[in-house]
């Protein structure tokens, strides 16, 4: 899986931190879906340094096996399209868009709006 392909599906980068903060992208990675389900529940995919497979979970950083409702090859596109459709589907279907990220910038005092 890429980049590219991932946003395809509606995924945006979890860590919005300049991408030197970031690990590169073949080691470690950390999705979230631009929408969030019908009932509000948040959908992440990411792939663990070491893994051959990505985990799907309504957490950020799942830490528990039942917190993973899906586990993929990292290289089966149609299990993790399956996989995105299904959990839609469990959560009543695609809702409102997830809040953007929007960093704080500084402004000093004369200069703010």
């Amino acid at each position: 899986m890429t980049d590219s392909y991932l946003r395809s599906l509606g995924f945006t980068p979890a860590d919005q931190a300049p991408h030197a903060a970031r690990p590169s992208f073949s080691d470690a990675w950390r999705y979230r879906h631009e929408h969030m389900a019908q009932d509000g529940t948040p959908l992440f995919i990411e792939h663990a340094l070491g893994i051959d497979g990505c985990r799907l979970s309504a957490v950020e950083a799942p830490l528990a096996a039942a917190d993973v409702f899906a586990s993929v090859p990292l290289l089966d596109k149609a299990a993790l399209q399956t996989a995105v459709d299904s959990f839609f589907a469990a959560h009543g279907g695609m809702g409102s868009a997830t809040p953007v990220f929007v960093p704080h910038s500084y402004l000093p005092y004369r200069r703010q709006r």
